[in-house]
């Protein structure tokens, strides 16, 4: 009799399908045939393809918080760390960031990385919601999986994605630093 099938198991050979079939190859009926099974046994765990995609992408967060959490210096070093964590993260799997753009987390195993990255920008004196807006902004350059448009352009656009993505990144945290202009901290001794 084979093993029974959880949900594990089922994101498991998702993500690793992913690697070797790309989002448009992914079909339930290809993670089923991959794990020996018939396509109704995956719908005991995920109601459709978005509620797999969905933990698919709680998972890549899952695998990228493991590990104890460095609490950083600055609110600086909370975004730029956590931005190119995010981005290794997603480099790490074909199509990742397309299948973490537009889905929703299934658990909340990101919080103490989230955690420590807010509590970065309110000991620097950022009201909660100019923390939200400056990581959100960071964030979505982080997970940006490229655009029709753009891959008609010129080769001169698809050069040296490291380097645009750390001037990028760099832009946004001056851009931060310059318009959210944080409140003195009552933690900061000067």
């Amino acid at each position: 009799m084979p093993p029974k099938l959880d949900r594990a198991q089922v994101v498991d050979a998702a993500l690793r399908l992913l690697d070797e079939t790309g989002l448009e190859g992914l079909t339930l009926r290809r993670i089923a045939t991959e794990l020996d099974v018939k396509a109704p046994a995956l719908y005991w765990h995920f109601a459709n393809k978005q509620a797999l995609l969905d933990e698919m992408a709680t998972e890549m967060l899952r695998r990228m918080f493991a590990g104890p959490v460095a609490v950083p210096e600055s609110w600086q070093e909370a975004i730029t760390t956590t931005c190119r964590t995010l981005r290794t993260a997603l480099l790490g799997y074909r199509d990742g960031a397309k299948v973490f753009s537009g889905t929703r987390l299934t658990d909340y195993g990101h919080a103490e990385g989230q955690q420590a990255l807010l509590a970065a920008f309110r000991r620097a004196g950022f009201e909660l919601a100019d923390a939200v807006l400056a990581f959100t902004t960071a964030y979505a350059a982080a997970i940006d999986p490229g655009h029709p448009l753009a891959a008609a352009a010129s080769g001169e656009l698809f050069g040296d994605f490291e380097r645009r993505f750390e001037r990028g990144l760099a832009i946004v945290v001056a851009g931060v630093e310059s318009s959210l202009r944080p409140e003195p901290s009552p933690l900061d001794p000067s």
